[in-house]
């Protein structure tokens, strides 16, 4: 099969190529949602608002941090035939592989938080109801996708995808709406500054909800047996696909987080208006763009948290099976996970500030799933003739090191002073 799609991508038309490459297109999407759940959308709205364009060199590294990384991820599942989390448990000892679900599961739970309460704001401002009606709803909506997925992969991936889709569009045009001014949007984009710690906040927690620990898991699940290689060949062209695959995803994904940003830059900063409150954002919105607009904002959302809240609970699955060999029905785990939010919801926090929090928990989360894939993938015996070069090993232990030394600031910033 491999050898007659290397043919097909040689010889036929740019269509016939698309259509050949569609059956290795899908395991980066289904992940890539992850880059665009609610958390994000907290997280850029308020950088956006309160430093204009400053931030979004963060986005642009983030994101090709996060484009190496879910190569990896994938690469690992193809080489081996297991999942990272497989993986941990057969080469450490077992209290280190408790330890890496627990957290993991951990991880999870403030992933879950961010994309269930997303979602449920977003069916809040579209629909015009209660928070309790539009929680309940949010769980219905995610029950109906996890259902999607009892068919298999694939139609998962194809009702994910199409939603990635409408997320993207609902941006698109906010972005051509808000007008944005080029200059200092280029500059903001290509020139790395900070402007106090509040900013280096805001980076965590954009870093937080770019580069996800619980996308780094799932990623490898989706590919250990979906197309599988018998040899050396084999899997070095599925390999190639799949790398294709992750940087169509991670290009839609790393757009949409910009224009997030780019759009409160636009509409927020430039009017003197720091937002950090997603339902006054909509409303904002509505004022400066009009109800369109605002509509478009809010399904945006309403249809990232639903997307993402699923990839979730999935990744949840993945976690538990592969550390600790254990199992419980993907409907239980829906229903605990959707407690905490909807305890958030009942208690009338602030539930921007509660997503903003939970993308700056993430970030912790983030090196326990990169040190073993970096271990992993960099091991010769292990990962044949996939094992990474020597220089993605440096730039992965590098992308490693900014990652902790930013939670440590973060740690004495936040808990210290």
């Amino acid at each position: 099969m491999l050898t007659e799609v290397d043919s097909a991508l040689t010889h036929k038309s740019m269509s016939q190529k698309i259509k050949t490459l569609l059956p290795f297109l899908g395991p980066a999407f289904v992940a890539s949602v992850a880059y665009i759940d609610p958390g994000n959308y907290a997280t850029n709205i308020a950088a956006g608002s309160q430093f204009g364009y400053l931030l979004l060199w963060v986005i642009l590294v983030a994101n090709l941090m996060a484009g190496l990384i879910q190569t990896l991820s994938a690469k690992i599942g193809i080489a081996t035939g297991k999942n990272l989390p497989e993986i941990c448990r057969d080469r450490f000892s077992k209290k280190t592989a408790i330890f890496l679900w627990i957290q993991a599961e951990l991880m999870i739970m403030a992933t879950d938080l961010a994309e269930f309460v997303g979602a449920a704001l977003g069916i809040y401002l579209v629909f015009d109801v209660t928070l309790i009606q539009a929680a309940l709803l949010a769980a219905v909506g995610s029950f109906a996708i996890l259902e999607v997925q009892r068919r298999g992969y694939r139609p998962l991936e194809t009702i994910v995808t199409g939603m990635l889709l409408v997320v993207a569009l609902a941006f698109a045009i906010q972005t051509f709406s808000a007008q944005p001014e080029v200059k200092p949007l280029l500059s903001g984009l290509l020139i790395p500054r900070f402007d106090g710690t509040e900013s280096i906040l805001l980076a965590a927690g954009i870093l937080g909800a770019t580069v996800m620990p619980h996308a780094i898991y799932l990623h490898s699940a989706l590919t250990q047996r979906r197309i599988t290689g018998k040899d050396a060949v084999a899997r070095k062209r599925i390999m190639k696909f799949e790398r294709i695959d992750v940087t169509i995803a991670m290009v839609l994904a790393g757009a949409i987080n910009a224009s997030m940003l780019i759009i409160a830059a636009a509409v927020f900063y430039k009017n003197g208006f720091v937002v950090s409150d997603l339902e006054i954002a909509h409303q904002q919105f509505d004022s400066f763009l009009g109800s369109p607009i605002a509509m478009l904002f809010g399904i945006g959302l309403m249809v990232a948290g639903l997307s993402s809240a699923s990839v979730g609970t999935l990744a949840g699955d993945v976690v538990m099976q592969g550390y600790i060999q254990k199992h419980i029905p993907i409907y239980v785990r829906r229903v605990i996970t959707m407690a905490p939010p909807l305890l958030l919801i009942l208690s009338g926090v602030n539930l921007t500030n509660a997503l903003v929090w939970s993308q700056v928990i993430l970030s912790f989360g983030i090196a326990f799933a990169l040190v073993p894939l970096l271990l992993f993938t960099s091991n010769k015996s292990l990962m044949g003739e996939l094992v990474n070069h020597r220089m993605t090993t440096w730039i992965g232990w590098g992308i490693t090191t900014i990652v902790i030394a930013l939670n440590l600031f973060l740690i004495i910033q936040t808990f210290i002073f």
